[in-house]
This record gives C-alpha cells, structure tokens and sequence, in this order.
C-alpha cells in the first residue's frame, strides 16, 4: 500500500470526528453571541436562538464524536466570553503574574465548556428520533449538565442558561415553580421546538418528492410555553407583611488593590462611618468586610458609633465584617453582624470560595493559591442552616458575596424569612461584565422565593430588587453612595420554596432516560 493510500484512510477515518474549522468557528461565535442574552445586555430571546442553531448544528453532525466537538467550541465561545473576568481576580487584584493568570483562566474556561461538549457528545450517541432528542434528551441534558456544574468542585452555576430569562423574559415566569435550572431546562426546549421546526425529511426519498416536516405545531408550542410563563408571572406567589421598611445601603467604593492595607485602613473606616451616619433608613446594610478587620481588633467605640446611630433611626445595621473566634484551633468566619435595637446577631458564610474564601486540598491546584496574594483567604464554614436576622421589624435573610448563586441553598432560611439581603464586594472584578450579572443572578432569586432582595456592594451594583425581580433603585458604580429606598417584606412560599431543585431534577432525568433508553433507527 502506498503512503498516498495510508494518507487517505487516516483522512477517510479522521472525517466522520472532525466537523470541520469553520463549523467550529461558527458554533464558539453562537457561544459567544449567547452572552448577549445575560446582563447588562438581557436580550433573553437570544440564548434560545444560539441553542436552537447548536441543536440544528448536531443534528447534522455525522457521529457523536464530531457533536461533542461542535459542544465543546460553544462552550469555549460562551465561557471566554462570559467568565474570563476570573482574570481580573487573579491578575489585577490577586497579584498573579499575567501568564499564569492567563494560563489559570484559559483552565477554567475550558473545563466548563466541557459540560456542552458532554451534551453534544449524548446528543450524537443517541439512537432515538429526532423529536426526542430535540425536545427530551438536549434539554435534560442540558440542565442536568448545567446543575452539576453548580457543585461539582464546590459549584460554579455562573451563567447558567436559566438566568439569561430574568426578570422580563416570559420564561422567567417558571421560576417560582421551578427555579432557575427549571428555566434552562425550559428555555433549551424553547431551542429544541424551534429546531424542530426547521426538521425537513431524511429519508429515502428523492428530495422532490420528500415532506417538509409541519412546522406550525412545533412553533405554536414555543408559543403557548412563553404564555404559559408570562402568565405565571402575574400569580402573587406570596404576600405583603406590615409596612415596607426604609432601608439605606452604603456603597463605600473602597478600592480593592488599597482595601487591605494597612495605610488605607484608617481611610476606609472614615468612609464607611460618614457614609452610615447620614444614612436615612431604619433599616442600614454595609457591604461585605466593609471593616477590614477582625472584629476583635476593631478601634474601641467605632462600633458603638454605628449601633448608636442605628438605635436614634429607631431600627438596625447590618455590616460586613470578619470574625475571630479563639480556641484550638481558632477559628475565623467572613460574617454579619447586627447593631442596633435588637440584640446582636451573627450570620456566618457557608458556601465559600476556593482560593478566595479558603485553600481547597486540591493538591493538583496548589500552585494557583501560592500565586496569589489574597487576604483573609482562611475561613472557616458556617452553619450550612442559619436563623434569618431580625432586624428593623424584619427577618432577613443574608447571604454573603457568591451564596446568592445557589438558590436551593438561598431558600434554607425561608419562608421564615421576609427579606432577602446580598452583602458583597464585587470590587475584584473592576469593570467587567460580571458585576452586572452578579445582579441578574440576585434578579433570579427574588423570582423564585418571591421576595425583596437587597443588595449592599463595595463598589456596586448596590440594588434594591422587588419581588419580581426588577431592579427598583440602583446606585450608579464606581462612586460613594448611599442608595436610600423602601422596602416591603413577603410572606408565604412559593412552590419553589417548597420543593427546591426535586421537580426539575424529576423531569429532567425522566426525559433523559427516555431518550437514552431509545435504540431504534432515527427518523
């Protein structure tokens, strides 16, 4: 056999896995394009657009071994577009040299886009038809994937699909029933229908005389869903308690390259104070460690300062700051602490970040941690159950900084709960994207409980959020701000608050085993 011919087999054998440059090209810009669905961009019909194309793209794939490329490119595309900001973190304000930033992102990135190349993967494996593969198996997946991604290795649920629906997509809607994997699972059927629509014969017959596929029945579903959602958004889910409560959420604007040292420390407990003290709310939030440090070290009578003026507007403050518990070992916590006209209180962060809140024994990632330089990077987990703080006539329920991405855990604390309130410091991704949609995530909680969620920021976005999800009041980014608003707080539970993840989780693990369980020829 000449070399010629053992050139062209390898070819002939390599051709049925490799989709070929430009379809990659194409299926990483439909990743990238899905971004624009998401915040600051909401353009919520677009991601079931790029879906709809990705399904169209695997339906055409020859083997399962090119569809899981073709997944793999849009997951590149979607995550290099929509999460490199980890960057930011690392480089900029992590102190980590720019190629083992670039390095330590280009890692991430890809390893997320290997939950799409996964679903492509089923996608091209599946034996059963069309219909089913479209409107069981590609949705399933497609949430399961994106559900695992949210714990597996602590979690990462960051640009989940669902979310790219809130507040005004009419798919939003299924979130207090289903919550926010629910409407991803939602919106890739939306995809699934609209690629059905364009289903045109594949069988034997010559193409003149081959039947178009009805299209009008694949559309009309599409329509009745997003009505469907539209008209859930209208259900009162839950219902008002007392007065609404004045609140005041100060946005300090406390750089973060300057937040931890020692020559800015005076300057930022001066901001946070003459900030607090022209506060008109009865209901006060600081933003998380708004005091740089352990509240044990904190100067004598600054606390008492802020609990006083808390006490004359007749209500409470809540405020980020760390905590040091003695003992052996002693223990640390990134907390809130109530002061004021209720007793002290103290809610403790759960969910922590790898490499930012503690150091992971992931002995294969140590490098990245001794690469950077991350204060307070310790801490220790609090209670995974914590009782809402009763402050200013309400329970609030807190959450630190990245808890509010996991919604089922966000519900631990209700339906006691009245009041949902996010205490961050989005400073350590400057001015990328991902404050925004750090916002849209918090959007999606208040759909899906049914309740305020207040936002107190570092350097924004500072929110007051309804219960429906829109932004109420914002303060501008960037600036010292104290964001002054009202706020009403809910009772009551809505289904999602009753029964969590297990629905979704039901009818997506119905459907894929329905799809996988299928072994007769496709149509």
């Amino acid at each position: 056999m000449t070399r010629g011919a053992l050139r062209l087999g390898e070819r002939l054998r390599l051709a049925p896995l490799y989709p070929g440059a430009v379809r990659l090209l194409l299926a990483a810009g439909l990743g990238a394009a899905s971004v624009l669905g998401f915040a600051p961009f909401y353009l919520y019909p677009v991601p079931v657009l790029t879906l709809a194309a990705l399904a169209w793209m695997w339906r055409k794939s020859s083997s399962a071994g090119q569809s899981m490329l073709i997944g793999l490119a849009f997951g590149a595309g979607y995550f290099y577009s929509g999460a490199s900001w980890v960057y930011v973190s690392m480089h900029d304000f992590g102190g980590m040299a720019w190629p083992v930033a670039g390095f330590a992102t280009w890692f991430f990135c890809t390893y997320l886009a290997l939950f799409p190349a996964v679903v492509g993967w089923l996608f091209g494996w599946s034996r059963a038809p069309d219909w089913a593969r479209l409107l069981l198996l590609f949705p399933a997946a497609w949430a399961v994937a994106e559900w695992m991604r949210g714990w597996l290795f602590t979690g990462f649920p960051w640009l989940a699909v669902g979310y790219s629906q809130s507040p005004l997509g009419p798919l939003s809607g299924y979130a207090p029933v289903l919550g926010a994997y629910g409407v991803s699972l939602l919106t890739a059927v939306s995809a699934g229908l609209l690629c059905l629509a364009l289903r045109v014969h594949r069988g034997s017959e010559p193409p003149a005389r081959a039947p178009r596929a009805p299209k009008w029945p694949a559309l009309a579903g599409v329509v009745a869903l997003w009505l469907l959602g539209w008209g859930l958004q209208l259900v009162q889910w839950t219902a008002p308690s007392g007065p609404p409560v004045s609140v005041s959420l100060v946005q300090g604007n406390i750089k973060q390259d300057m937040k931890w040292r020692p020559e800015w420390l005076q300057r930022s407990l001066e901001t946070y104070l003459g900030l607090t003290l022209i506060a008109r709310g009865t209901l006060i939030l600081l933003p998380e460690t708004a005091v740089p440090l352990f509240s044990a070290d904190v100067p004598a009578g600054y606390l008492d300062a802020l609990a006083r003026h808390a006490r004359e507007r007749g209500g409470d403050l809540l405020l980020g700051i760390p905590e040091y518990i003695a003992g052996k070992p002693p223990r640390y916590y990134n907390s809130i602490i109530s002061l004021g006209t209720a007793p002290t209180q103290t809610y403790r962060k759960y969910h922590l970040v790898p490499f930012g809140d503690y150091f992971p024994q992931w002995g294969f990632l140590t490098w990245i941690m001794n690469a950077l330089e991350i204060p307070m990077s310790d801490f220790s987990r609090g209670d995974p159950v914590q009782r809402p703080l009763d402050a200013a006539g309400q329970r609030v329920a807190a959450n630190i900084c990245y808890e509010d991405v996991f919604g089922e855990e966000i519900i631990r604390q209700l339906p006691r709960a009245t009041l949902l309130a996010n205490f961050t410091n989005d400073a350590w991704w400057g001015e990328s994207i991902a404050s925004m949609q750090h916002l849209q995530i918090a959007q999606m909680r208040s759909q899906e409980t049914g309740r305020y969620m207040l936002r107190a920021t570092n350097t924004g976005v500072t929110a007051i959020i309804d219960q429906r999800g829109r932004v109420a009041r914002a303060a501008p980014q960037f600036v010292a701000y104290v964001l002054e608003g009202a706020a009403q707080g809910y009772t009551g539970r809505t289904p999602f608050i009753f029964w969590g993840n297990w629905p979704f989780l039901a009818l997506s693990l119905v459907g894929l085993a329905v799809a996988l369980a299928w072994r007769s020829p496709r149509a």
